[in-house]
């Protein structure tokens, strides 16, 4: 049987409550809901008596939002999944922090994905950097991503980062300091939420950081030789995409 996850929801809409507290009690029978919320200062208080092991927060409320309730509370031994109605734009941040979120209306298997990326990947020793991240990245300045590894999250310095390779549904990342990190999870979707910045995907199998290239061989497809050494075929199909986005790229430094 698993250990109970003691829980709080926070949302400024009654009826939010009710259907997550419904879905909670059908689907997800480890979760021990202790507590409600609808304001930031009701939300501040109940936390702070009732040390949840998690807490279901919508972002907007009448009088803040879930980075007041993060900020101002004294008991941060917790985990959070947001709870939103944001739009495309924002859902990228979330990735970027690897914080969890759920989009309104919750789907119960949503939700249970969820939670298990909440018991895979506990980090409650790098929660304030997850929030610091996620800020960022919502106020479009993206620096910084976590990545949740075999040995638990790290945050990582885009800059770091030379390339991604694809290994079946896993992406290796390939860093400045000559690390490699494996991450579960496929290149397409690190490609959705870094090929808006500098980096382009240049072949099925490889997301480059624009940053790193060193020197460009032209041929019918083409090789990238990155600054760490290491080459990087082009498929035909993305050759004009990358020599455009290197273009563009150029012209903003």
């Amino acid at each position: 049987m698993k250990e109970l996850i003691n829980t709080i929801i926070v949302d400024d809409e009654k009826k939010s409550i009710f259907s997550l507290n419904i879905l909670l009690e059908k689907y997800c029978p480890e979760v021990n809901v202790i507590g409600t919320a609808k304001t930031v200062e009701q939300a501040i208080e109940i936390i702070n008596k009732q040390k949840p092991d998690l807490v279901f927060l919508d972002i907007t409320m009448p009088d803040g939002d879930g980075f007041d309730v993060i900020e101002n509370v004294d008991f941060k031994a917790f985990e959070v999944i947001f709870v939103t109605a944001h739009n495309q734009y924002a859902l990228k941040a979330f990735e970027f922090s690897a914080i969890h979120y759920l989009l309104k209306p919750v789907n119960y298997l949503e939700l249970q994905k969820a939670l298990n990326r909440f018991e895979q990947f506990k980090s409650k020793d790098i929660f304030n950097e997850k929030i610091q991240v996620l800020r960022d990245s919502l106020n479009n300045k993206h620096q910084k991503i976590i990545l949740p590894s075999f040995d638990g999250m790290e945050i990582i310095n885009l800059d770091e980062i030379i390339r991604c390779e694809a290994d079946s549904n896993y992406t290796v990342f390939f860093l400045t300091n000559n690390r490699k990190i494996v991450v579960s999870k496929s290149l397409s979707n690190f490609e959705k939420i870094l090929s808006d910045i500098y980096f382009c995907r240049v072949h099925k199998k490889y997301l480059i950081n624009l940053k790193h290239v060193k020197h460009y061989v032209k041929g019918k497809s083409g090789t990238i030789i990155m600054q760490d050494g290491s080459s990087v075929y082009v498929s035909e199909s993305k050759k004009k995409y990358f020599i455009d986005k290197l273009k563009e790229y150029a012209r903003s430094v």
